[in-house]
C-alpha cells in the first residue's frame, strides 16, 4: 500500500506530526519464559518471521516520514524488541525503566545507557515501572498505568522529573497488564481505550477526561488492537482489530494495518515495539 506522509492533512482536517522512534531488531526473540498471559513457552516461535514482521513495521514508520533510530539487541534478552518498555522520554528527558520481572531487568540499564551516551538527561528510576508500557503522553498530561507492573510511587517520581501532570489509571484485567495494551492516544487530546481493562474509578476518570474517546470492543482488545501508534493522522494498528479500524476510519484517521502475529506471542504489538523520543519543548 502507498502511505501518505504524516504532515499531510486529511479531508477531516487531521494533520499528523513527524515523530522520532527508537526500535530494537528482534534478532534474539523467542518465548522462553512466561511473565504474562500471552506467553506460552511450549509453543514454537519463529524468529525469522518475527524479524520480517518487525521490518515491515519499521518500513511503515519510515514511509510515513518518521525517523527510526535503532538500539542494538542483546543476546539473552528476547523481549528487548519491545522498546516501549525501556524508558519514557518527554521534553528530551529520559526516565528509566525498572522492570518488575528479573528476566527483563537488564533491559532498563541498556536503554538508559543508549540515551546517556547520546547526551540526554537521564534518571535511573527508584521505583518499579516499565516505561511507555505504562506511561502514555498527551499534550498536557501523562496517563500512567498501575495494577500489575508499575508502582504508583513511580508515577510521582516521573511527574517530579518530567514536570508534567501524571494521571493514575488502575488496570484490573491481567491480559491487559500494561496501559499500552488497553489504551492509546489518538492525538494530543484524545484516546481510544477498552473500558473493561480498568477499575470503575479509572473508567470514570477516562469518561471525564475524554468524553469523545473511541471505545474499543473486547474483540479488538483481545487481538491487542489498542497497542497502536498514532501520529495524529495515521494510526499503525494490528490488522486483526477490524472493528477498531472501521471506527478509526469513520473518525477521519488514515489506518495502516500491520501483521505482528509472531511478536504477539509475547504480548507485543506496534506500540510495544516503539519508544517515542520526544524532543524538548518550550514551557510557557
Amino acid at each position: 500500500m502507498t502511505l501518505a506522509p504524516a504532515t499531510e492533512t486529511t479531508e477531516s482536517g487531521r494533520t499528523g506530526t513527524v515523530r522520532h522512534f527508537l526500535m530494537c531488531r528482534p534478532e534474539f526473540f523467542t518465548v522462553s519464559y512466561s511473565i504474562n498471559p500471552w506467553m506460552h513457552p511450549e509453543k514454537e516461535t519463529d524468529t525469522a518471521r518475527a524479524l520480517r514482521q518487525w521490518e515491515s513495521l519499521r518500513q511503515a514508520y519510515e514511509s510515513l516520514g518518521h525517523t527510526v533510530s535503532l538500539i542494538d539487541p542483546i543476546e539473552g534478552l528476547p523481549d528487548m524488541v519491545f522498546a516501549a518498555n525501556g524508558a519514557l522520554v518527554v521534553d528530551g528527558r529520559v526516565y528509566g525503566a525498572r522492570f518488575a520481572h528479573p528476566q527483563r531487568a537488564a533491559e532498563g540499564p541498556a536503554y538508559l545507557r543508549w540515551f546517556a551516551e547520546r547526551g540526554y538527561e537521564t534518571l535511573e528510576a527508584s521505583f518499579t515501572n516499565e516505561g511507555e508500557g505504562d506511561y502514555l503522553t498527551l499534550d498536557e498530561m501523562i496517563l500512567a498505568g498501575t495494577g500489575f507492573r508499575t508502582d504508583v510511587a513511580a508515577h510521582m517520581e516521573a511527574q517530579e522529573f518530567l514536570g508534567r501532570p501524571v494521571v493514575t489509571l488502575r488496570l484490573v484485567d491481567p491480559r491487559f497488564y500494561h496501559l499500552d495494551t488497553a489504551l492509546f492516544p489518538l492525538d494530543g487530546h484524545n484516546v481510544a481505550y477498552y473500558p473493561e481493562a480498568f477499575s470503575e474509578g479509572s473508567r470514570k476518570v477516562l469518561r471525564r477526561l475524554f468524553p469523545d474517546a473511541v471505545i474499543a470492543t473486547s474483540a479488538d482488545a483481545e487481538v491487542l488492537g489498542l497497542n497502536a501508534v498514532s501520529d495524529g493522522r495515521n494510526v499503525v494498528v494490528n490488522a486483526e482489530a477490524t472493528g477498531l479500524i472501521l471506527e478509526l476510519k469513520r473518525r477521519g484517521f488514515e489506518v495502516v494495518p500491520v501483521d505482528l502475529g509472531e511478536l504477539r506471542k509475547s504480548g507485543g504489538g506496534p506500540k510495544c515495539c516503539t519508544l517515542e523520543i520526544r524532543p524538548s519543548r518550550e514551557i510557557r
